[in-house]
């Protein structure tokens, strides 16, 4: 499986054939700017089905109010958050009731990918 990278100032987003996977860089706080540039390059990606995965290794805050943007995104099909720290799953439960389409939080890269593929190939 191919690998593309997508590097921007303030994120790298790795692309799959039915998922990407956003690391969000260290302090920044994700909101409708950065947002809407996240979705420019993904809609320029897909235009099949996806899943967005956001692996939350460094410590960023998202304003909550992107999510309803984002729910409005054609293809993508879910929001996967992959972290192993506390207060990153509790913000994802709050972020969680934002968002309009299938979401869940995962501790591992591979639970999430499983997912993921699982939830592309119901349709």
């Amino acid at each position: 499986m191919q690998e593309i990278v997508v590097k921007l100032r303030f994120c790298t987003l790795s692309f799959y054939d039915e998922y990407v996977i956003a690391k969000i860089n260290e302090g920044v706080h994700l909101d409708h700017d950065h947002n809407e540039v996240l979705i420019k390059v993904i809609e320029d990606h897909y235009s099949k089905p996806f899943v967005y995965i956001t692996h939350r290794e460094n410590s960023y805050s998202v304003d909550p109010n992107v999510y309803p943007r984002a729910t409005k995104v054609e293809y993508l099909k879910g929001f996967a958050v992959v972290s192993n720290k506390y207060q990153a799953k509790i913000n994802a439960q709050i972020e969680k009731m934002f968002f309009g389409k299938p979401f869940e939080i995962f501790a591992n890269i591979n639970d999430a990918v499983n997912w993921a593929k699982e939830l592309i190939a119901k349709g």
